[in-house]
């Protein structure tokens, strides 16, 4: 679905929901997880439909996940580093964003 469209310079790693993605550091976990081929980064409150990065400019608030332990992190605004964990979100998070 995305792909990169440089030779890959993949020298960090983070895992999604456990699984190990290499990746670049220094881009959005949102194009790491992308470029990984992740389509569903969380869940809506009602219905639980999948959403994945709609703008990747942080004003759509699809692209909602886990990092490190803090919920509602923008995915498509954060930047990788390696060795971060982040979980897709089911429903609204902490913070009850729609």
């Amino acid at each position: 679905m995305f792909r990169r469209l440089q030779p890959d310079d993949s020298s960090a790693t983070i895992y999604f929901d456990g699984r190990a993605i290499r990746c670049r550091p220094g881009e959005s976990v949102a194009a790491a997880l992308l470029a990984a081929g992740v389509d569903r980064f969380r869940t809506t409150p009602v219905g639980g439909a999948g959403r994945m990065p709609y703008c990747m400019i942080g004003v759509c608030f699809d692209c909602l996940v886990e990092i490190d332990g803090q919920a509602d992190r923008q995915a498509c605004l954060v930047p990788v580093a390696d060795g971060m964990t982040v979980r897709s979100q089911d429903g609204t998070g902490r913070f009850g964003i729609q």
